[in-house]
């Protein structure tokens, strides 16, 4: 009990949930103690890296249950069985829904869920596609059902805007990161300096995510093969680019390295070891940064951040790290070596990260940004009147 008001029940449903760690959110509204919430979850889902299976997470508060979910890769075509349906009958005082609005599940719940429960959907979507039928349908419907919409940058919310959906019933709150996981740690950084056999103090860049050509990694090398003071490079991912920068290492010798293998609990420690994160994500037809999540990660480790001016990284980043024009390699080869060759820089720059970090991106305060939106929803108030990150 908060005072004399019983706590809201709270649906909360993701693919993406599968994976414990994804269940932040959900633990940390249910540590607001204003929330019982229930996290659902496909029971197994095919990810990009093969079959997830749910399991509890130690000291999770959220309650986790797992239903069955047919055809989950891809994921636009996923479906829900009746063990989702079952659940939406209950007495929630609010549905929360982390699927994008296009795919066949949003839909499956948007039809769903009781007309008298508020239903918030959540998206990354950052481009104004269009869909083809039958997504174009679920999305409008789905958007014509939905009584609240997270966007998860400024960029998503213009979009969503333009597509039609009401600005006063939609709110802008961020990712969050675990600024205790992620934080600095000296003692890491030597551990892994030593295992990549780098005793010197050369400075070295970083990059975490995926190695595919939209994140920049090209014009990052390129960018270093112009620098002219030492430098050593760790790339921390996985993807179709890895033969191509696995050449390109080899013309560098012991100076690169590239980890295909990091399991998302060691990022903190890969990231401790790089004197500045660069991520030089690289704006498509089809595809812009839609958040960046190695930029907040970066933040609170205190790593220094040169990003690219794609999509949603100048809203992420703010005064926090260095912008340079995304295509410009002129402008990269000119950052780095700023970086590269100031201590107090990168010193202010660690500084600046990690103080956004704790003051934007940490968990209980996103959790407490989604308990306000929820709870305008439930009340009638005007969402718009929440914060916009």
């Amino acid at each position: 009990m908060i005072g004399s008001r019983p706590r809201r029940r709270l649906l909360t449903i993701a693919h993406s949930y599968s994976v414990g760690v994804n269940r932040r959110l959900a633990h940390e509204l249910a540590c607001t103690g204003e929330w019982d919430v229930t996290a659902v979850a496909p029971a197994r889902f095919h990810g990009d890296f093969g079959w997830h299976v749910v399991t509890d997470e130690p000291g999770e508060r959220c309650k986790v249950i797992p239903v069955p979910a047919y055809f989950t890769r891809p994921v636009h075509l996923m479906l829900y069985g009746k063990k989702l349906f079952e659940l939406l009958r209950k007495p929630w005082d609010l549905v929360h829904c982390w699927e994008e609005p296009y795919i066949a599940a949003a839909g499956q719940v948007a039809a769903r869920t009781p007309a008298r429960v508020p239903l918030v959907f959540a998206t990354f979507q950052n481009i104004d596609k269009q869909y083809p039928p039958p997504f174009s349908w679920v999305e409008r419907r789905t958007l014509d059902r939905a009584d609240g919409l997270v966007a998860f940058g400024r960029t998503t919310l213009e979009v969503m805007i333009n597509r039609g959906f009401p600005r006063r019933r939609a709110c802008v709150i961020p990712p969050g990161v675990d600024t205790r996981r992620f934080a600095p740690d000296p003692e890491a950084r030597e551990r892994i300096r030593a295992r990549l056999r780098w005793s010197d103090d050369v400075p070295v860049v970083g990059y975490l995510g995926r190695l595919v050509p939209e994140k920049g990694l090209k014009l990052l090398a390129q960018a270093l093969d112009r620098q002219t003071i030492p430098w050593r490079a760790l790339i921390v991912g996985s993807g179709p680019l890895e033969a191509d920068l696995r050449s390109w290492a080899r013309s560098h010798g012991d100076r690169v390295a590239i980890e295909t293998s990091v399991r998302h609990d060691d990022v903190p420690e890969w990231l401790n070891a790089m004197d500045l994160l660069a991520a030089p994500s690289q704006t498509t037809t089809k595809w812009r940064e839609q958040f960046g999540r190695m930029l907040i990660e970066a933040f609170a480790c205190g790593v220094p951040v040169i990003a690219s001016d794609s999509g949603e990284i100048p809203y992420v980043v703010e005064d926090a790290g260095l912008l340079v024009a995304e295509k410009n390699v002129t402008a990269w080869t000119a950052a780095l070596d700023r970086v590269l060759r100031d201590d107090g820089l990168r010193r202010d720059l660690s500084s600046r990260g990690r103080q956004r970090a704790l003051s934007t991106y940490d968990w209980p305060i996103v959790a407490r940004e989604h308990t306000r939106f929820f709870q305008q929803l439930i009340e009638g108030a005007k969402p718009g009147r929440a914060r916009i990150a």
